[in-house]
C-alpha cells in the first residue's frame, strides 16, 4: 500500500529506510535524505493464543512480512537505499537452526506469561540479586525467562541452536549479521546495568547459556548488509534498536528529561537519562540503554503498559462492544464520562510501576444503566491513568514539562485529552507512525550523514498540542481514587 500521507518519490535518488517490525504488524518505509516520507507498506503479523497467558508468532511469517513489504518498497522506486535502520518488538524471543537459519520455535511474544514457572524456581535471595544486578524485576515480560523455558521445554538434546530476540533473527536470515544491540540486551535481563556484554552470573542462574546469544554490538554504525532474492538490491543495515527506544529517538527526546509515550498494543513510556547508567528504581521503572554510537551508551528509564490497543480490541472483538477498536473509542465519545464504570487494563498482567504480573484484567462499576459507551470511556480513562502512574513514578528522575506521544491510539482526540489532564503537563503528538521514521533517523546517524543523535530533533517537526483542562486538585483526588482501585482489583 502506499501511505496516505507520503510523496511519491519521483526523482529522488538516495532513500532511507526504516523497518518497524512490531507486535501486530510490520511496517517498511522510505523517506529522502530530509526525513519526509515517500513510501510506506504495512503487512500484518498474525499473534495466537494456543494456552491461557500464552502469546506466540510464527517466525517465518514474521520474516515474510519482512521481506515483502521492503520487496514492494524497492519496487516501487528506482532510487538507491543508502541507510536502513530497523526496529523489534524487544523482549520477544525464539531460537533458530545456527546453519540453516530455520525457526526452531515460534516467537514467544513479549505479553507471554508461560516462563512464570522458571521464574518461581528462583531463591528469594537469588531473584533479589538478579534484581539488584539488572535492575529489572522478576517478571515474565523480560526475554530471559522465556529463553529458559525455551530451552527446558522445547530445545532439549537439540544442537546448534541460536537463541536470541527477533532483530538477531531477522539479521542473521537476510544478511548473516548475528548480532543484537545493547538497547536489547539491556530488556533480557542477562546483561547487568551499564555493561556492554552479557552477565555470566546472569546467565548461569536463569539457566540461559551465553555461547547461544548473538554478540552485542553498537545500535548504530556500519553494522552489515541485507539481502534477499525477491529485492532488487542490497541495503546497508546501520542501526538496529528495540522499538521502544527508537520511539524515543523518533519524538525528538535525544536529551536528558524529554519524556515520550507510545500507543500501540501497550503504552510504553521512556524518559532520556543521560550518559550516566542509572540505578534500579525503587518506584517501579526500569533502568534501560536507550542507544550506543560509536561506543558511546545514552540511557533512558522505562515504564511499561501493556494493555492498551489490545484492550480495545479485546471490549470490542471478543467481549462484541463494537465492530471494532475504532468504533469504541467512537462510543467512548458519546459519553460524558464512563457512568461509574473503572477497567483495569491487565490482560497481560500489570507493569510499570506496579508489576503485578498475575493480575488479570477487571470490569467495574457496572450498572443497569451501564452502556458500551461507558465501558469504552472506562477503558480509555484507564488507559489515561496507566501512564500518569508512570509519569508519576518518573517525577523524582524527569520531571516531564510536556509528554510527546506517539502511535496508533493517538489519532483519538479524546484520549489525548484525558492523557492531558490525568498526567497535569501538555501532551504533543507527533507522527502516529514516528518508530519506523526514527529507525531510520538512526539509520542516518549510524551512516555518518548526521553527526549525532542530537541531530534527530532537529528533523521531527513540532507537533499539536494538547493542554490539561482540569486543575491539580482534582487530578490529585482522582489519581488517589485511581490508586485505590488498582489496589483492590489486582488481586482479584
Amino acid at each position: 500500500m502506499v501511505a496516505s500521507d507520503c510523496h511519491l518519490p519521483g526523482t529522488v535518488t538516495q532513500l532511507l529506510l526504516g523497518i518497524d517490525e512490531g507486535t501486530t504488524a510490520v511496517k517498511a518505509v522510505l523517506y529522502d535524505l530530509r526525513l519526509r516520507p515517500l513510501l510506506a507498506e504495512e503487512r500484518r503479523v498474525a499473534t495466537t493464543h494456543p494456552r491461557p497467558g500464552w502469546v506466540e508468532q510464527d517466525a517465518e511469517e514474521v520474516l515474510e512480512a519482512v521481506v515483502d513489504a521492503v520487496a514492494a518498497l524497492l519496487e516501487g522506486t528506482d532510487g538507491e537505499v543508502v541507510t536502513c535502520g530497523l526496529d523489534h518488538q524487544g523482549e520477544s524471543v525464539l531460537a533458530w537452526d545456527a546453519d540453516s537459519g530455520r525457526a526452531l520455535t515460534p516467537i514467544v511474544v513479549w505479553q507471554d506469561k508461560r516462563s512464570q514457572e522458571v521464574l518461581d524456581r528462583l531463591d528469594p535471595e537469588t531473584a533479589r540479586a538478579v534484581t539488584e544486578r539488572s535492575g529489572l524485576p522478576i517478571d515474565p515480560y523480560f526475554s530471559a525467562g522465556k529463553l529458559a523455558w525455551l530451552l527446558e521445554h522445547a530445545l532439549a538434546g537439540t544442537d546448534g541452536v541460536r537463541l536470541g530476540t527477533v532483530d538477531a533473527f531477522l539479521t542473521d536470515r537476510l544478511g548473516g549479521i548475528f548480532a543484537t544491540d545493547p538497547s536489547t540486551a539491556s530488556r533480557t535481563q542477562l546483561s547487568r546495568i551499564g555493561a556492554a556484554e552479557w552477565d555470566p552470573w546472569l546467565c548461569e542462574r536463569l539457566g540461559v547459556p551465553p555461547d547461544g546469544l548473538p554478540p552485542i554490538r553498537d545500535s548504530a554504525g556500519h553494522l552489515g548488509t541485507l539481502r534477499h532474492p525477491r529485492w532488487r538490491a542490497e541495503v546497508p543495515l546501520t542501526a538496529r534498536v528495540v522499538d521502544q527506544q527508537a520511539a524515543l529517538a523518533g519524538s525528538g527526546c535525544v536529551e536528558p528529561g524529554c519524556v515520550k509515550a507510545t500507543y500501540g498494543t501497550g503504552v510504553f513510556v521512556l524518559a532520556h537519562a543521560g550518559d550516566d547508567a542509572p540505578t534500579a528504581d525503587p518506584g517501579g521503572l526500569l533502568p534501560t540503554v536507550a542507544w550506543r554510537v560509536a561506543g558511546r551508551t545514552e540511557h533512558a528509564l522505562d515504564g511499561g503498559v501493556f494493555s492498551a490497543g489490545t484492550l480495545l480490541e479485546w471490549l470490542a472483538r471478543d467481549l462484541g462492544l463494537a465492530p471494532d477498536a475504532p468504533a469504541l473509542v467512537a462510543l467512548a465519545a458519546g459519553v460524558p464520562d464512563a457512568g461509574g464504570v473503572r477497567v483495569l487494563p491487565a490482560l497481560a498482567g500489570l507493569g510499570a510501576p506496579w508489576w503485578r504480573p498475575a493480575a488479570r484484567a477487571v470490569l467495574a462499576g457496572m450498572t443497569g444503566a451501564t452502556r458500551p459507551g461507558h465501558v469504552a470511556r472506562a477503558a480509555l480513562e484507564a488507559i489515561a491513568w496507566r501512564v500518569a502512574d508512570v509519569l508519576a513514578a518518573a517525577a523524582e528522575r524527569a520531571l516531564a514539562e510536556a509528554l510527546r506521544v506517539d502511535g496508533g491510539l493517538t489519532r483519538d482526540p479524546l484520549l489525548l485529552q484525558l492523557q492531558a489532564d490525568a498526567a497535569g503537563v501538555p501532551v504533543e503528538r507527533g507522527e502516529v507512525d514516528a518508530t519506523a521514521a526514527a529507525a531510520a533517523a538512526l539509520a542516518v546517524v549510524g551512516a555518518g550523514l548526521w553527526p549525532s543523535t542530537r541531530s534527530i530533533a532537529e528533523h521531527v517537526p513540532p507537533g499539536e498540542r494538547i493542554e490539561p483542562r482540569r486543575d491539580k486538585a482534582w487530578r490529585l483526588e482522582q489519581h488517589a481514587a485511581w490508586r485505590r482501585f488498582v489496589e483492590r482489583a489486582a488481586v482479584l
